[in-house]
């Protein structure tokens, strides 16, 4: 058993109140812990150190429908952000001040030939001992020269400082989500739209 995701998306009309505009089950959004870390900080232990939008609890003026479900007892992490605050995010901004412990870039040949990331894995043991060899000492990561990487094959691995857009890529499984409050804000306005998110 582990966590799931909840929540809503809420829009608030001319007389202020807030109203459940779209559950957020119905996006189907599966356990991405991953983007849950670079989110909202809870999920995955990646070591993100600045989540966009962490532990900022239930909204004192959620809908009714949202504030009974998100207060059963087994709903926990509660957090929210507007429409505008999503659609400022930088999401190629760090989250973290040094590289992932245990992750790396894989950059491969794109269709022009040159080098694109192209995925991101947990360090191996192949990696290591290649980095080994390469930089002489046993390193994880973060301890790499600065501008080091590994290669093997058509493949080059980096030390890699996770951002926003690793685990949560614009085209990715939050798409739909973004597009329904981007939707929604050009009837309500930016600040009249919010994502409430909890984990039970």
């Amino acid at each position: 058993m582990g966590a799931d995701i909840d929540g809503a998306i809420e829009a608030r009309g001319p007389g202020g109140g807030w109203q459940c505009a779209v559950d957020l089950l119905d996006f189907g959004l599966g356990r991405d812990r991953h983007a849950w870390d670079c989110l909202f900080g809870f999920g995955s232990g990646l070591g993100v150190e600045r989540p966009l939008f962490e532990a900022r609890g239930l909204p004192g003026d959620a809908s009714a429908p949202v504030a009974e479900t998100a207060a059963l007892d087994a709903q926990y992490g509660h957090t929210h952000a507007t429409w505008s605050e999503i659609a400022a995010v930088d999401w190629d901004a760090p989250l973290c001040d040094a590289p992932a412990y245990s992750l790396v870039g894989v950059w491969r040949p794109g269709p022009d030939g040159e080098l694109a990331l192209d995925d991101v894995i947990r360090v191996t043991v192949e990696i290591l001992d290649a980095a080994e060899e390469q930089f002489g000492a046993d390193l994880m990561p973060p301890e790499w020269p600065e501008g080091g990487e590994v290669r093997m094959g058509d493949e080059v691995y980096r030390a890699l400082v996770l951002t926003a857009r690793t685990f949560v890529e614009p085209d990715g499984g939050w798409q739909p989500v973004w597009t329904a409050m981007r939707e929604l804000a050009a009837r309500y306005g930016d600040d009249n739209v919010r994502l409430v998110v909890w984990f039970g």
